[in-house]
């Protein structure tokens, strides 16, 4: 599932392509595309058409159009969604579920999605921040995000550093690609107990993660397979530069040491045995 410096990625190119830009129409082509946004397609593209796209801003993984009407469109990628820029005499994708034509003919912006779990919405009253995704947490990358609330609130709580690191709740846009690569350069194990964290440990954790964010940004994020692009449809590069997530039995950039993964969460972690020891009490 696309991460902060993918979305991120995402809502720069957006930014660039249809601020300013008011909508002629809109095509919805598969109801679950738009199922979070109860009254329906007709009442959907009824709002929409013939409003004017102000910015486009990000909560953790979450986008949002704020739109002249003071509403906002509300977007999600899921884990195979797509926002791209085409033009308009460009063939239909396979999976293309909304489309939105501009009223200046420039190119269109077409969500295409394979596997249908992301989608668009529609927040009435929402332009400043939609009261759908008011409770996720700011980002690190947030310049309003307070560092020593969250070193106190991460050191409050009775979990593993790793499940707290994914609470959007506390932190927003951390998954678990850049949560293993934040507690690599650490030298935490992922186990770690939260309220065991010294005050230091907890700012030099926060930093390894504004740090990996940071740089994946800048390489557009990281990309596995075809389905994360950015408006393009160009892969983010990212992956190049992990130094633990998908490493499993390869060489330690630090120590050497074989990397190691664990079961968490119906998914992986990826570890340095010996740069990362696990704790001697594992909290389940």
């Amino acid at each position: 599932m696309p991460e902060l410096p993918e979305v991120e990625t995402v809502r720069q190119g957006l930014a660039k392509w249809v601020t300013g830009r008011t909508i002629k129409t809109v095509e919805v082509h598969h109801p679950r595309a738009i199922r979070r946004h109860l009254p329906g397609d007709a009442h959907f593209i009824a709002l929409l058409t013939g409003r004017t796209i102000v910015d486009v801003s990000r909560r953790g993984k979450y986008l949002w159009f704020p739109l002249d009407s003071g509403d906002a469109i509300i977007g999600h990628l899921g884990m195979s969604g797509q926002l791209l820029m085409q033009p308009a005499e460009a063939e239909d994708e396979k999976h293309l579920r909304i489309r939105f034509t501009f009223t200046d003919g420039g190119p269109e912006l077409r969500f295409v999605d394979q596997r249908t779990f992301g989608g668009l919405s529609l927040s009435e009253g929402g332009a400043e921040l939609p009261e759908e995704i008011a409770h996720i947490a700011r980002d690190p990358m947030d310049p309003l995000f307070d560092d020593e609330a969250f070193v106190a609130r991460l050191r409050a709580k009775h979990t593993e550093i790793k499940r707290a690191l994914l609470d959007q709740t506390l932190i927003s846009g951390v998954g678990n690609i850049y949560a293993d690569e934040a507690l690599w350069r650490a030298q935490l194990h992922g186990a770690r107990p939260t309220d065991q964290l010294t005050r230091p440990a907890v700012r030099r954790l926060l930093a390894h993660v504004r740090d990996v964010l940071g740089e994946a940004i800048v390489a557009g994020g990281t990309s596995f397979d075809e389905l994360y692009v950015n408006v393009n449809g160009e892969s983010g590069y990212f992956d190049r530069s992990l130094n633990a997530y998908g490493r499993e039995g390869e060489p330690c950039h630090r120590c050497g040491t074989p990397l190691r993964r664990e079961q968490f969460m119906n998914r992986s972690s990826f570890s340095c045995p010996r740069c990362q020891p696990r704790p001697r009490t594992i909290r389940r």
